[in-house]
């Protein structure tokens, strides 16, 4: 491609008022959940990252300040517990997944569907092939996987890859089943292998309507030693041929794209169910009842209902509140009612609280995808 080919690539394929990056917190800022490493399964620690583990291992990820700009931070992962030998269905990655309402730019589903670049800064002391994927769930689901390279082992090294359309000369993404619906469910997840077992291999670069096809049979298998480790920095999804300057936004922005689906009433530097009342919900009881309520409002509308979780701020056990009624009891019940995407409202059924006693507890709420 000519320089000037590779311009009005670029130019045209930004998304307007220069929010290009597709990926939610790429620079790895935001862990709402916790920083220390913990056990890798669905969300656990970075905001908008799961993770997905099905072998006889274990591996933790955690926030690193390891960065390949010498500054920021990164998404570290560890393994804890050994598989050397995976079995065809086991594996072991993790993934973002997108709002299809917020792919529409991308005209999946026309001939006009656009070509992407992931870029992204990656360390491990494992080097070999490792594979990308892109699974589009919405009408007919397809899955893309791509092999790139570590080469060095223990240098941060920036990769580069486009994910074509037409990968592989197919047409399933230019034809009627590529579409992607203008909806709040997942329009496509891109995930990063770590273990795949031989179920999950398909042909490197090629759309295939074989939805377990996430990898190939050269990646591999990061799983087999507790010596192993893997760095992620600096994700970004644009559209356009080759990869742009990574996309700084500050920091609010990013807290705010991820309270979309992920929220708490806990400081952000504390992890959840920690024994804390510091920030907790908080009411004092003009009168006594046999209940009481207190509302929530949520820093954003989120992507959906979410799933809220309630935590005593005495002993984080969950479902609990605290209370300095009856000399200071704690951990009683407390229910949640009135779920929305903007709030709820917390409720001590059938729990007497004595009139100026107070009602404490805190709360999580997620609307992941």
């Amino acid at each position: 491609m000519s320089k000037a080919a590779e311009l009005a690539a670029l130019i045209g394929g930004q998304k307007a008022l220069g929010d290009k990056n597709f990926i939610i917190n790429g620079d790895m800022r935001i862990f709402q959940r916790a920083t220390a490493a913990t056990a890798a399964s669905a969300y656990d620690t970075v905001d908008r990252f799961g993770f997905g583990e099905s072998t006889d291992g274990a591996f933790t990820s955690e926030k690193s300040t390891d960065s390949p700009i010498g500054s920021g931070n990164s998404l570290k992962l560890q393994v804890t517990t050994a598989d050397t030998s995976l079995s065809a269905s086991q594996y072991a990655y993790f993934f973002q997944a997108i709002e299809g309402q917020n792919l529409q730019s991308l005209q999946y589903g026309t001939s006009s569907a656009k070509t992407l670049t992931l870029s992204f800064w990656v360390k491990s002391n494992k080097t070999g092939t490792y594979t990308i994927n892109v699974y589009k769930q919405d009408s007919t689901a397809y899955n893309l996987p791509i092999e790139y390279t570590i080469s060095s082992a223990n240098t941060w090294e920036k990769k580069q890859i486009k994910i074509t359309p037409t990968a592989g000369s197919t047409s399933f993404i230019t034809s009627a089943g590529g579409a992607i619906a203008d909806d709040n469910g997942i329009g496509f997840q891109v995930g990063f292998g770590l273990a795949w077992g031989s179920n999950f291999h398909g042909t490197n670069n090629t759309w295939s309507s074989n939805t377990s096809h996430y990898s190939t049979a050269n990646a591999v298998n990061w799983m087999d030693s507790t010596s192993n480790n893997f760095y992620l920095a600096q994700v970004q999804l644009e559209i356009g041929e080759v990869a742009t300057a990574f996309e700084h936004e500050d920091i609010g922005t990013t807290l705010a794209k991820c309270q979309r689906y992920f929220t708490k009433s806990y400081n952000q530097g504390t992890a959840v169910a920690t024994a804390t009342a510091v920030g907790a919900v908080y009411k004092v009881m003009d009168a006594a009842m046999n209940y009481g309520t207190e509302n929530v409002v949520f820093p954003c509308s989120m992507r959906a209902t979410p799933t809220v979780g309630i935590y005593s701020p005495v002993t984080g056990a969950l479902g609990k509140f605290d209370s300095n009624t009856s000399g200071g009891t704690t951990d009683l019940n407390l229910t949640t009612v009135n779920i929305g995407d903007n709030g709820f409202s917390g409720q001590s059924n059938n729990q007497a609280v004595s009139q100026n006693a107070y009602m404490r507890w805190h709360y999580t709420a997620s609307a992941e995808l």
